[in-house]
């Protein structure tokens, strides 16, 4: 049985997970051991402990816990569960819960990126993209189109951020990923025998369904920011310059959006 804790005091020390530390401090909680990470709404909460995240505690309206949390915190035996009602909630943590529960959970400590990429044949691969619901969408677009793993540039969002995780529907914690070294990623993913493509604008760029793209036994597909795109050092040193074709005088599509149109159309067949 959960234990359910009503909420009457703010200053609460057990409320700081989630009133009070930002995400960069829950990081860095244990450190230097993973730290932690919040998972938000029931789909998402779930989909981390399916992964074997461990959560720490729930704090969650009233209203759910013989909801949507219900088959959740069955599972969850005694894990303290603070619980208030929405206007409460608002009023602790300054918004509106979407869906109406937060969970924090314990990291696990990452993968390298030879494990990341053994037996891997097609991987998405984020050079700083910051935007934290850019990465959860193509954490999305990954997993449900068949992309086998995404490595991520130091740089990039967290995708275990809240709004990385919630945006992404749970994939974060389905899909593998870890990050990148800061210096010789490129060199590494060609020593584990990756071709690789950079989505960029060129005049000699080829299609995004070219057929020799396709025949690559394994794929590495760089993406880049909003605006930036990739740097020119990494375009340069990618096998493959890849554009997908635009109509009406539009230049490019957000990297979310051009994501899925890549993965779909590169993913190994």
């Amino acid at each position: 049985m959960p234990n359910l804790i009503a909420i009457h005091d703010f200053s609460d020390p057990a409320l700081d997970l989630y009133a009070r530390l930002n995400e960069a401090q829950l990081r860095r909680f244990y450190e230097p051991d993973p730290g932690l990470f919040i998972a938000e709404s029931p789909k998402v909460i779930e989909r981390a402990l399916y992964a074997g995240y461990q959560p720490i505690s729930i704090l969650t309206e009233d209203r759910h816990i013989e909801g949507e949390l219900h088959a959740i915190l069955e599972r969850c035996g005694d894990l303290p569960v603070y619980c208030a009602n929405a206007a409460t909630l608002t009023q602790l943590t300054g918004f509106s819960l979407t869906r109406g529960a937060l969970c924090a959970m314990r990291r696990k400590a990452l993968p390298s990126v030879e494990a990341i990429c053994a037996d891997k044949n097609r991987i998405a691969v984020l050079e700083g993209v910051v935007n934290p619901t850019n990465v959860g969408a193509i954490f999305r677009s990954a997993a449900a189109l068949n992309m086998d793993a995404v490595l991520l540039s130091p740089d990039c969002s967290d995708p275990f951020y809240r709004r990385s995780a919630r945006v992404s529907m749970g994939t974060v914690f389905q899909i593998p990923w870890t990050y990148l070294p800061r210096t010789g990623g490129m060199e590494l993913l060609k020593q584990l025998g990756f071709a690789t493509a950079a989505m960029a604008l060129s005049d000699h760029a080829m299609g995004i369904d070219d057929p020799q793209l396709q025949q690559e036994e394994k794929l590495a597909v760089f993406l880049g920011a909003e605006g930036d795109g990739l740097s020119p050092q990494t375009i340069s040193a990618c096998d493959y310059t890849v554009c997908i074709p635009m109509a009406h005088g539009v230049d490019s599509l957000n990297v979310a959006a051009a994501s899925a149109v890549a993965f779909w159309e590169l993913r190994k067949r």
